[in-house]
């Protein structure tokens, strides 16, 4: 078994918590959050951090991961770094850490600093919060920065979208960022990206006049694009959902 730990010079002092982490994130029990990865809440050296465990893949993604494609975890760290550049908020990136059995890559993890939020971006899409419209024309504002910067986030989504309300207003900082894209994006490209909000129409108006007026694009077009693609991606996951229902149905009939 061998390590590889990347990580900012600064953070040099953690470096045998780095390398001790599968140790350390087992014996943890303050998860937040448990699918295919698992996060969890833990304390390194006095800083509170977000260690994100990635699933060992299936034998022949170890291949694929090892010689031919980067690591979901390499790449949150690195698109974060790339973030930290362009001066995209996202939780500061501490460390990459993969671990290697007989050559191949096994458990991987992304460390990063625990950003203190008051809510997603899921909260006044479900909640009447009395600034929930200053929060879309804001949220729209951000939206529009990230496309002008090249950055496409491909899991953008309710919960991957943190808010912290400010004196300025609100700070928006984006997670789940392992699938990523830097590159040129038009307006109405960019109408697009709205998809996964779950947004009901008004609420699609909201954003879609603060981007129109931020990029210039024709409001009614905006509003138009952004509202097919959120029903198109409705009807994508209500489809799955049934389908899924069904064939549990199915199943169960045939035990």
């Amino acid at each position: 078994m061998s390590v590889q730990c990347f990580y900012p010079s600064d953070y040099q002092s953690l470096k045998p918590s780095f390398e001790g982490i599968r140790e350390i994130f087992a014996r943890d029990d303050h998860s937040i959050h448990k699918a295919r990865n698992e996060l969890k809440i833990i304390e390194l050296d006095g800083i509170k951090t977000v260690v994100k465990s990635f699933k060992i893949p299936h034998f022949l993604n170890r291949i694929v991961y090892t010689h031919f494609r980067k690591s979901k975890a390499y790449k949150s760290y690195h698109n974060a770094l790339r973030l930290k550049e362009l001066e995209i908020s996202t939780p500061k990136p501490m460390a990459l850490i993969e671990f290697f059995d007989s050559g191949f890559l096994g458990e991987s993890f992304f460390v990063s600093e625990y950003f203190e939020y008051d809510f997603t971006i899921r909260t006044p899409l479900l909640e009447p919060l009395e600034d929930r419209e200053a929060i879309f024309k804001a949220f729209a504002a951000y939206t529009y920065d990230l496309h002008q910067k090249g950055v496409w986030h491909l899991d953008y989504s309710p919960g991957n979208i943190l808010i912290k309300r400010t004196k300025e207003g609100y700070q928006f900082s984006i997670v789940d960022i392992n699938r990523m894209e830097f590159r040129p994006i038009s307006a109405l490209e960019g109408c697009e990206n709205f998809n996964k909000l779950w947004a009901m129409d008004d609420e699609i108006e909201i954003m879609g006049r603060e981007y129109a007026r931020l990029s210039g694009f024709n409001v009614a077009v905006t509003i138009a694009e952004m509202k097919k693609h959120n029903d198109a991606n409705k009807k994508i996951k209500n489809f799955k959902k049934r389908l899924k229902n069904l064939l549990k149905g199915n199943f169960s009939a045939l035990s």
